[in-house]
């Protein structure tokens, strides 16, 4: 790891360490009651899994709080709108907050990705670039 990388590595670790202790109380919240109201909502999973590309083009599985209804990549387009039937009544809550975005923290912490640098992309939107 070169050293660019590695201080990379430690600011994203003393980032995830630093707001965990700072707002601890806030985190237990969020991770006990998001999942709990995801569930109240539309029932399990409670987390969205999609496979993403990052460095390198080495794919990872990313992680989100889920805030449309089950198999919804089969139900509809791709990108959604606004308006799309598919998200569901907390997903209206989570998006505009991005509070769906909070267990990417969990592939922050194993490596995965980063707090500063490119979004990690889907395959399908490495294909619609390519």
């Amino acid at each position: 790891m070169t050293t660019k990388l590695l201080l990379k590595r430690i600011f994203d670790l003393l980032i995830l360490l630093f707001a965990h202790v700072l707002l601890a109380p806030i985190w237990v919240l969020i991770w006990i009651g998001i999942p709990v109201l995801i569930y109240a909502d539309s029932g399990s999973p409670i987390f969205y899994r999609q496979q993403r590309a990052g460095k390198d083009g080495k794919t990872f599985t990313v992680l989100k709080f889920r805030t449309m209804v089950k198999n919804a990549d089969n139900l509809g387009p791709a990108w959604t709108t606004a308006s799309d039937p598919r998200i569901t009544k907390i997903g209206r809550i989570l998006r505009p907050t991005a509070l769906d975005e909070l267990p990417q923290i969990i592939n922050i912490f194993k490596g995965e990705m980063s707090f500063v640098g490119p979004r990690a992309l889907a395959q399908k939107e490495l294909d619609e670039l390519a």
